[in-house]
């Protein structure tokens, strides 16, 4: 039976621990990093498992990854997170072999070029395009003060046919997004930045990869991917055995209080609700959950606006193949899907190529995603459905005969966080609640950027702050 207001800290809270609320991966690695410092941690996830988006099935030879399949190991942070957790021996880097990316035009995978060279002999876009590209540096800077559309931006810079079969497919496959709703300066902020700092991409990008050499980062399409031996759950699931007791699983925060000594939690467990005092609190759950947890502080902050940031729909479906009923060579990452060339699956990553282990002999893993902003109703239909739909447009794409030798379907209702053009007023929100209510802290894939490399280094800088907050003593430089 729940009860109805309890206004006691529990037993065994002499000690408040700072809270993190959400055991994706920001939450796991900031308490990872704060008790490296030395801070107590609390994480309370309200599911019955750490890892958010990150899992990974081993099942009959095969190994399914339910959402993310590798990590881009553009920072040293990164680096140093999977040395300082003892995972280097499981560590993969994709094969080299595997380096060719595909857009699908004509009904069929088209290799992009490596090169400039090989771009100007490519069949993927048109001679006006490729005349248009070399124009770029010539387009003058958009007015910074005005927000833009990933749309509206590039067909300022390249044009329809840039839009239509570079732009799109990539933001299907980044955000499952539409590039008519997202906006440049949040979605993509260095895209931006490189247009009002140099007036345009092309010298941007070589400019910049000077800049990055110097700071000791890559860029993401430079950068190495890796995953680990049996799939990225391995990293969460050591994150939480390194973390202990530390972790509560089942344990949702319903409310939040601030208090003279810092923030009194509410946790609900499904029989019961307890309360517990901390010294600081992060919130690193998604944003629709974090709007529905009260929130109680002396400057009268609201964070329920955070659920109108639209997270679409998205299915991840796992099927694998005989080796000899795929035509097609799957030497590379995968292939992305414009949507005009209006076929159901924004794209497929070709996992058996990326690292070993991911099928058995003889045959290959394919991993395809439906839905999302393109069409989210796909993504809502019975399994069956979506396994059909994705293998008939295999077929022609990749030239597949015979029948799946492995299927896995895995629905994320709310999957990939949005940013929509007019996201600002939501990272305002974030800004002020936490500028007006000390202790506060907000991180995670709805501000600091959805990729899985993001949300680390997300995690490295919240975690900076709070022990900053708190006066704790400074980590070991990360190498």
């Amino acid at each position: 039976m729940v009860s109805a207001q309890p206004t006691q800290p529990v037993a065994g809270d002499e000690s408040p621990t700072v809270a993190i609320i959400g055991g994706g991966i920001t939450g796991l690695v900031c308490a990872f990093r704060l008790v490296q410092r030395g801070v107590p941690v609390t994480l309370y996830e309200a599911s019955d498992r750490v890892g958010g988006v990150i899992r990974s099935l081993r099942q009959d030879g095969y190994l399914a990854e339910f959402g993310p399949n590798s990590i881009l190991e553009t920072s040293a942070k990164i680096t140093s997170l999977i040395r300082d957790v003892g995972l280097e021996p499981r560590r993969l880097h994709s094969d080299p072999g595997a380096e060719n990316r595909y857009l699908v035009r004509g009904g069929r995978p088209v290799s992009l070029p490596a090169s400039p060279l090989k771009f100007f002999g490519t069949k993927l876009f048109s001679f006006g395009a490729k005349l248009r590209l070399l124009r770029e540096p010539f387009i003058p800077r958009g007015r910074a003060d005005v927000e833009e559309s990933v749309a509206q931006f590039v067909l300022r810079r390249l044009g329809q046919e840039w839009l239509d079969y570079a732009i799109n497919p990539m933001i299907a496959g980044i955000y499952a997004g539409d590039p008519a709703r997202l906006s440049v300066q949040h979605g993509f902020p260095r895209l931006a930045a490189l247009e009002q700092r140099y007036g345009s991409l092309i010298l941007g990008q070589i400019r910049g990869a000077k800049e990055r050499r110097r700071r000791g980062e890559v860029s993401k399409q430079e950068a190495k991917k890796i995953s680990f031996d049996e799939g990225l759950q391995v990293l969460t699931d050591t994150l939480q055995t390194r973390l202990g007791p530390a972790v509560k699983l089942n344990a949702r925060v319903v409310q939040l209080e601030q208090t003279t000594a810092g923030w009194r939690t509410t946790v609900s467990n499904g029989h019961g609700e307890t309360v517990h005092d901390h010294r600081a609190v992060l919130l690193a759950a998604p944003a629709y959950r974090i709007a529905e947890i009260r929130l109680s502080t002396n400057a009268g902050i609201s964070l329920a606006p955070l659920a109108k940031i639209y997270y679409p729909p998205v299915a991840s479906v796992v099927l694998g193949f005989r080796r000899a009923d795929v035509a097609h060579p799957l030497d590379g990452f995968g292939m992305l899907v414009p949507a005009v060339e209006r076929f159901h699956i924004l794209g497929t990553l070709f996992s058996s190529s990326l690292f070993p282990g991911r099928a058995p002999a003889g045959h290959v893993t394919l991993t395809s995603y439906v839905g999302g902003v393109r069409a989210p109703e796909l993504a809502l239909r019975p399994e069956s459905e979506l396994v059909q739909l994705t293998v008939n447009d295999l077929r022609t794409m990749l030239e597949i005969t015979g029948e799946p030798t492995f299927r896995h379907v895995v629905l994320y209702p709310k999957a990939i966080p949005q940013y929509e053009v007019g996201y600002g007023r939501f990272k305002d929100l974030m800004a002020d609640a936490e500028s007006r209510a000390p202790g506060l802290f907000l991180a995670g894939h709805y501000r600091d950027g959805i990729s899985l490399g993001d949300s680390i280094l997300s995690a490295h800088e919240v975690a900076e702050r709070i022990a900053r907050h708190l006066g704790a003593e400074p980590a070991e430089k990360d190498a």
